[in-house]
């Protein structure tokens, strides 16, 4: 059974979100407010956090940034009746692996759900991979169908979206791509507007894995056009 936890202070909405979860065998939890909603986050674990952006007590983007701070890498779906795309890269910024803007199709959003909750059953899948589908570079193992990364035989964890980042350019060692390839891959977005996204990612997929994250040994920038993983000293 999985995990989720919804803040959403329109009562109606999360109530009715919460009923479709239950009947996908998921135990739910759901706040109002996002000072209660942010603190029993911190204390229990969980596989989906739905949070609502616009709450009266507490934004959620700074609970969604908030929580990374504090190490929480479970996946984070932002609601919000906002429609413009600025609002859609700060919350993709702060964190957040998938963004819906209200009014939405209860049928997509349970789409994304059982998306999101896919790729937590393969990252809490018993450890039995045979080698398959794993990059080994240096100190750094990345297993594609665990989606896990040990770093010197030790378990790097790593938000839904740090993860597939890290695994596209570590499956084309040497392959420079811009930040709109990156967006389109790992995020199949195409708005230029976005490209920051791809940064914010960066920064915080380098303080996980690089000893020193300004002058890193495994994502690398190629100075005026986007990121690459290294091909040297394999």
């Amino acid at each position: 059974m999985r995990n989720v936890i919804i803040i959403e202070d329109e009562k109606d909405i999360g109530e009715l979100v919460q009923l479709h979860l239950e009947d996908m065998n998921c135990e739910v939890v759901h706040f109002l407010n996002g000072q209660e909603g942010f603190h029993y986050a911190l204390e229990h674990p969980f596989d989906l956090m739905i949070l609502d952006i616009n709450l009266p007590d507490m934004n959620g983007m700074d609970i969604c940034r908030a929580l990374r701070a504090e190490k929480v890498n479970s996946p984070i779906l932002m609601l919000t009746a906002r429609s413009e795309e600025i609002d859609k890269i700060l919350g993709l910024e702060t964190g957040a692996d998938d963004y819906m803007t209200k009014p939405f199709s209860i049928r997509e959003l349970l789409a994304r759900v059982k998306a999101i909750l896919r790729r937590v059953d393969i990252d809490t899948r018993p450890d039995e991979s045979d080698g398959a589908d794993s990059i080994h570079f240096k100190q750094l193992e990345i297993d594609k169908r665990k989606r896990r990364v040990i770093l010197d035989g030790e378990r790097i964890e790593l938000t839904p979206k740090e993860f597939d980042l890290l695994y596209l350019l570590a499956s084309n060692p040497g392959v420079t791509y811009d930040r709109k390839d990156l967006l389109n891959k790992v995020w199949s977005y195409d708005f230029e507007g976005y490209e920051h996204t791809v940064n914010s990612h960066i920064n915080r997929l380098r303080a996980k894995i690089e000893k020193d994250p300004a002058n890193p040994e495994y994502v690398l920038t190629t100075w005026g056009v986007g990121y690459r993983f290294s091909d040297q000293g394999k």
